[in-house]
């Protein structure tokens, strides 16, 4: 797909799909709603009591959620699998001149490619505590028989644009590879998807939104 850069409000790139007419990330701030969503509202919470956690990302994408998972889990003592579904990764051309290291501190320029340059459909040790594992197909294609999951950022885009991915169908096999206890996040609100995600078994959760949106949904596997 083409894309074309973005500045977002916070300084950080996000991508534009023309054919889509939809960006990767919010042009209100992509670190900053990446971190309200995902890390705020997701990991934190999924670390509490935990020294180990499974992390299944729907997509990949600009890798800015890995690499701030990243670098939250680095002071930490835990050990965090990350499994990442990406369709349509990007090219060396795009993600090398994304912005997020500038302005991410930790020195984390060389990770960044890391993650990027690291085989698909193969695990790979980033750090002593961070394993990626970037899996190049449709996230519909998810084997119930996987491992199983604490947490899921789903990062799909917006629901108009992919609907079949909001579909109480995939929510059902994404609940059936979740932990007790487990929790997706995601930005959308949307009714239909909420309606989705309590009909494959989930409790959901109204949380304020970052910048620009006004709430945002935790759902958990009781």
């Amino acid at each position: 797909m083409k894309t074309e850069f973005v500045i977002s409000e916070d300084g950080s790139h996000t991508l534009f799909v023309p054919e889509l007419k939809e960006h990767y990330h919010s042009t209100h701030g992509a670190i900053n709603e990446s971190k309200h969503v995902f890390i705020n509202a997701g990991l934190h919470k999924a670390l509490e009591g935990k020294q180990k956690i499974n992390i299944l990302e729907l997509g990949f994408g600009t890798g800015l959620n890995a690499l701030l998972t990243f670098v939250e889990v680095k002071q930490k003592d835990c050990f965090v699998n990350y499994t990442s579904y990406e369709t349509y990764p990007l090219e060396e051309a795009i993600y090398s001149k994304l912005n997020y290291p500038d302005l991410i501190s930790g020195n984390v320029k060389d990770v960044f490619l890391q993650m990027h340059k690291a085989s698909w459909n193969k695990e790979f040790h980033i750090s002593e505590n961070f394993v990626l594992n970037k899996i190049n197909d449709k996230i519909e294609n998810l084997s119930e028989k996987s491992e199983k999951y604490d947490l899921i950022y789903f990062d799909a885009f917006a629901p108009d644009i992919q609907k079949e991915l909001w579909t109480e169908e995939l929510f059902n096999k994404i609940f059936n590879v979740m932990n007790p206890g487990g929790i997706l996040v995601t930005y959308s609100a949307k009714g239909i998807v909420k309606r989705a995600l309590k009909s494959a078994g989930f409790v959901l959760e109204n949380l304020p939104g970052p910048i620009g949106k006004r709430e945002i949904t935790r759902a958990v596997k009781k």
